[in-house]
């Protein structure tokens, strides 16, 4: 099978893919979900006109010259407003959110008025008609549209939607992906290590990705070199009703690379397998029903770069999100060679220099080397065939922070 270029696999793996559905949520849990349903206002706020400060309703004909003394006829707490009507030479004592009272149409703030005693108070400033009162309907109305479909619940979507009484929402659901590790050689952190044997690392790093585009992630564990081993935890993966499967390793052509054979054995179709890029040329795709099957290589830095590209995508439009990858514009801090036929992936310290940005890649790209990808920043892109490259040449940056 030819190897496909990094474009055209993305477009294969997102051809077809959609929000999963949707379901209800309290508005206290559906932070960082997606709306699968506008947001209308189910009331008017405010619900009356309203006090923006603390201070006193008046008329403000009374006022109109200054300084001017009124009678002092009641109070207006913010939830219990004042009964009665203000009528020549009164006022009310208003606290903010309280209602307006009849008769009244403006808000002398407390600092422009003086207690002169026996309930009564002198306005000290002059204060324009209107001012400082929230109309009826200012911030919204019953039956507005307050938040569209598609938008991604932050704190001020949270609030909006509280303040228009809903209780919950409708989200899209948050897509399952199941993360299948495979290899005699691998033992969970803090085992025991005999002498042949490693930690597996890869599904921490996938489920990191998996989740930063509000994705669920489900680690089924390590399924050992054997057939029968993986095609269980594929099985698992399905009875819990993963959307995506992402196994880890086992991808490649090795005599102990069995993942193909299962999943095709479980009845996935394969999409494609190999991609034109370094790292993570044994990329493999395909679909077991509705379930996307990705198989990711199991070199660490490998799978980490294929998530960014490929995993979190897929996982974003499955749960309804946008997603872009963060490329700038920079310049080349080294000098690079000449690249082959692979879009290349090369690991990065990107730093801001006299308003450019600047990348310097490291000096050994060794797929199995995690720390160099944590030190990085970003991943200068280099196209297949790109000629070699002097130091300050432009070049592309996917950012990774």
């Amino acid at each position: 099978m030819a190897l496909v270029p990094v474009a055209e696999a993305l477009e294969r793996l997102l051809d077809g893919a959609a929000p999963t559905g949707s379901e209800s949520v309290a508005l206290i849990d559906a932070a960082g979900r997606v709306l699968a349903e506008p947001v209308v206002a189910l009331r008017t706020q405010p619900p009356f006109n309203a006090s923006a400060m603390d201070g006193y309703a008046v008329r403000a004909a009374d006022i109109a010259s200054v300084p001017a003394q009124l009678s002092v006829i009641g109070m207006a707490p913010a939830g219990r407003g004042f009964g009665g009507a203000v009528h020549n030479g009164q006022a009310v004592r208003i606290f903010t959110g309280a209602p307006l009272p009849e008769g009244a149409d403006t808000i002398v703030i407390q600092e422009n008025v003086r207690d002169i005693g026996g309930g009564a108070i002198e306005v000290t400033e002059p204060t324009a008609e209107g001012r400082n009162i929230r109309r009826l309907g200012l911030d919204f109305t019953r039956g507005d549209v307050l938040l569209e479909k598609g938008r991604l619940l932050d704190p001020a979507a949270l609030s909006l939607a509280a303040s228009a009484n809903h209780p919950e929402v409708t989200v899209v659901k948050r897509p399952l992906v199941a993360i299948i590790a495979t290899g005699d050689e691998l033992l969970p952190p803090g085992s025991a290590l005999g002498p042949d044997q490693i930690i597996s690392s890869n599904a921490y790093g996938v489920a990191a990705a998996a989740q930063s585009v509000g994705a669920r992630a489900l680690d089924l564990g390590i399924a050992a070199d054997r057939k029968e081993a993986i095609a269980a935890l594929v099985k698992q993966a399905v009875e819990q009703g993963a959307d995506v499967i992402v196994t880890l390793g086992g991808a490649s052509v090795g005599d102990h690379d069995l993942i193909h054979d299962v999943l095709t054995g479980e009845g996935m179709t394969l999409d494609f397998w190999k991609i034109a890029m370094r790292p993570g040329k044994p990329l493999m795709f395909g679909r077991l029903g509705e379930i996307s099957c990705i198989g990711l290589p199991g070199n660490p830095v490998a799978s980490l770069v294929c998530s960014q590209l490929f995993l979190k995508p897929l996982l974003a439009r499955l749960g309804g999100r946008d997603f872009r990858q963060d490329i700038r514009a920079a310049r080349l801090g080294t000098a690079m060679p000449a690249n082959d036929l692979r879009q290349d992936y090369v690991r990065a310290v990107v730093l801001e220099e006299a308003g450019a940005l600047v990348a310097t890649p490291f000096g050994i790209q060794d797929s199995s080397m995690l720390r160099m990808l944590a030190d990085a920043n970003g991943l200068i892109v280099r196209e297949p065939f790109a000629p070699a490259a002097a130091a300050g040449a432009a070049c592309s940056v996917l950012m990774l922070r």
